[in-house]
């Protein structure tokens, strides 16, 4: 269950909840991580975007979703979360994916390498 802690202009939602979603038309997921990480493998059909060029590409996002951001660990994507936010996304549209990338490549979950979506 998606949770949103007072203050935070976005939603905590965990690896498996969002695993739920994957392959919907309503989620888009956003992997804000470095290019080598994203290469070594990333959620599959995840748009590329690094943390520090979200606010240059905001328009990328697509306007009709739900944006799942995914790092690591979940500390960039929370800080993708804030500047959408802060571009005037809608604070229920943006979810912040806790637990990161690693976690989704161990529990098996649709995974791409290289550049491939």
């Amino acid at each position: 269950m998606p949770k949103q802690i007072e203050g935070e202009p976005f939603q905590r939602i965990s690896v498996d909840e969002a695993a739920e979603l994957h392959g919907s038309d309503e989620v888009a997921f956003i992997d804000v991580r470095r290019m080598d990480e994203y290469v070594e493998g990333h959620v599959k059909g995840a748009i590329f975007i690094t943390v520090d060029d979200i606010l240059s590409r905001i328009e990328e996002l697509p306007s009709d979703k739900k944006l799942l951001f995914i790092c690591a660990a979940g500390v960039r994507s929370g800080l993708a979360c804030e500047m959408a936010a802060a571009m005037g996304l809608e604070s229920d549209r943006l979810y912040n994916i806790e637990d990161g990338t690693p976690t989704w490549i161990e529990k098996g979950y649709p995974t791409s390498t290289g550049t491939e979506l």
